[in-house]
C-alpha cells in the first residue's frame, strides 16, 4: 500500500470516533496504534513516487476518482504488476468507495468493497 494509506487510515478511524453512533476514543486509539505496529511489522509500504503520481494524473481522466484514491489506485496497479511478475498471488483491494471499486475494476483488480459483502 501507499504511505499516504497510512493517513487516511488515521483519518477514517477520526471520522469514526466523531460520527454520531461512532467509536469511542479508545477503541480509535487502540485501531490506530494496532494499524501503525502493523504498518511496521506486516505491510510494505511504497513511497509515493513521480510514476505514481504520473499513473493517478491518467487515472483521473479516464475514471471519476480523487485525488488521493487515483494515488491509491495507481499504486495498487504497481504492486499487482510487482507481485504477478515474482510469480506471486494477485493484489485484491479493499475499499468502501464505490467509484474506486469500479475504477479498479475497470483496470483489472479484483477490488471489493466491504460493505456489500453479506454475512456468511
Amino acid at each position: 500500500m501507499g504511505e499516504i494509506t497510512v493517513a487516511e487510515v488515521a483519518a477514517s478511524l477520526a471520522a469514526k470516533h466523531r460520527a454520531p453512533v461512532g467509536i469511542t476514543q479508545q477503541e480509535r486509539d487502540n485501531a490506530v496504534a494496532l494499524f501503525l505496529s502493523h504498518c511496521d511489522t506486516q505491510y510494505e509500504l511504497l513511497a509515493i513516487s513521480r510514476s505514481i503520481i504520473d499513473r493517478a494524473v491518467s487515472l483521473t481522466q479516464n475514471h471519476k476518482l480523487r485525488g488521493y484514491d487515483a494515488v491509491q489506485l495507481a499504486t495498487a496497479l504497481i504492486a499487482n504488476r510487482v507481485l504477478i511478475t515474482a510469480g506471486l498471488s494477485h493484489l485484491t483491494p479493499v475499499a468502501a468507495d464505490a467509484d474506486l471499486v469500479v475504477a479498479a475494476r475497470a483496470e483489472g483488480l479484483a477490488a471489493e468493497n466491504p460493505n456489500l459483502q453479506t454475512p456468511s
